[in-house]
């Protein structure tokens, strides 16, 4: 990961001042940034570097996933990664793992840090759980045997301690959830530093929706460009490279019948918002290269709607140029792969119809948007 990306994370969003407030916070938590490939940790605190064994370069510019392993619950990686999806918070007990190897269950607070209306950066705040086990006495009668609950006993209690003759008929389960006062702490710590952050915000033009494109000196699409696209009856969106993290500036009602999303849920985004635990890695890097190279490319990926079903998404991706033969725009071209079309067509004609449909109604403006730079890239 390029270490001026993960600086710019923070430095362009919040004052300078802010990482030193954060580093002397003793709170166990990290940030990270769904905008930048791989969603990286761009911040993680002492104490959480600390309780990990991790130092900061071995953290920062990574995803969190390092530190799941072979015990990790599948199911809590899911909902974690439904919750980045949906940009949501989630409350989760998950078993993690030190760099030596060894195992502990933590509570797991994730929340999106929201700044006008965009989600900026994700706050992990991760809290080792203390152990605890309930014990349980069988306790036989004439009536029969009935199970006699004894409590919950401190963390110098093991399941070793139950071997011994004198406890014989005892039973001990031990307690993967947190206790009220660790999910309060959390939750304390999240809202804590959530404060902290939208504090030393910066107020920047750095605006990724389209509605206020205009403050950052880039027109929004003109009524006669809309209603040329319009006209295209295909799932496809355009992309504007030169606006940052290259949001969607215009969706077709086509794309959100395929999706589920409305307008106002799309237009501002970038598309990655479509993808989920099974998109193929590969698939998004020849996207990403293919941006970088400015050419055209086709993927065939794994997509979700809003609903969290999901389609194979056989995507095509070209540059858009203007007038002036600059890059103006990129346009996503989706087809269901089990989609059938009433025409007989085959998607990949249907794809390159409507690839040619948008080039031709950028193309006919008298005036496109200003030069284009190297794109960022989804």
């Amino acid at each position: 990961m390029d270490p001026i990306q993960i600086t710019e994370s923070l430095t362009l969003n919040y004052s300078d001042s802010v990482l030193e407030t954060l580093a002397d916070l003793a709170d166990s938590f990290t940030i990270s940034d769904p905008s930048l490939s791989g969603h990286p940790i761009v911040f993680a605190s002492q104490t959480f570097l600390s309780m990990s064994g991790y130092s900061k370069e071995e953290v920062v510019g990574r995803n969190g996933r390092m530190f799941q392993g072979p015990r990790t619950d599948r199911r809590s990686v899911m909902e974690i990664r439904e919750a980045i999806r949906e940009e949501r918070s989630v409350e989760i007990s998950l078993w993690n793992y030190k760099k030596d190897g060894s195992g502990y269950w933590v509570r797991f607070h994730l929340c999106p840090v929201v700044f006008e209306g965009r989600v900026v950066h994700f706050l992990a705040v991760v809290l080792p759980i203390g152990k605890r086990l309930k014990t349980k006495r069988m306790v036989f009668g004439f009536g029969g045997c009935r199970e006699e609950e004894l409590g919950c006993r401190g963390e110098s209690l093991t399941l070793d301690s139950f071997e011994d003759t004198d406890n014989r008929g005892l039973e001990a389960e031990e307690l993967h959830d947190a206790s009220d006062l660790e999910k309060q702490k959390a939750t304390s710590s999240a809202k804590s530093i959530l404060s902290i952050l939208n504090y030393y915000r910066k107020h920047t033009n750095r605006v990724r929706c389209w509605k206020t494109c205009s403050s950052a000196s880039i027109a929004p699409l003109t009524s006669s460009l809309k209603i040329s696209l319009g006209r295209i009856k295909q799932s496809f969106v355009l992309t504007d490279p030169n606006l940052p993290d290259m949001p969607i500036v215009y969706a077709s009602d086509t794309f959100l019948n395929l999706t589920g999303y409305s307008r106002h849920e799309v237009l501002g985004r970038n598309c990655r918002f479509l993808n989920g635990p099974g998109t193929d890695v590969e698939a998004l890097q020849e996207i990403k290269d293919g941006i970088q190279a400015q050419q055209a490319c086709k993927v065939r990926m794994l997509n979700y709607r809003k609903d969290g079903s999901s389609f194979w998404n056989l995507l095509h991706i070209s540059p858009v140029r203007n007038a002036t033969g600059k890059i103006a725009y990129y346009v996503w071209v989706q087809n269901n792969e089990n989609g059938k079309d009433v025409h007989g067509l085959s998607p990949e004609m249907r794809q390159l119809g409507a690839v040619a449909a948008v080039k031709v109604a950028v193309r006919s403006l008298s005036a496109g948007p200003g030069p284009s730079s190297r794109p960022s890239l989804p």
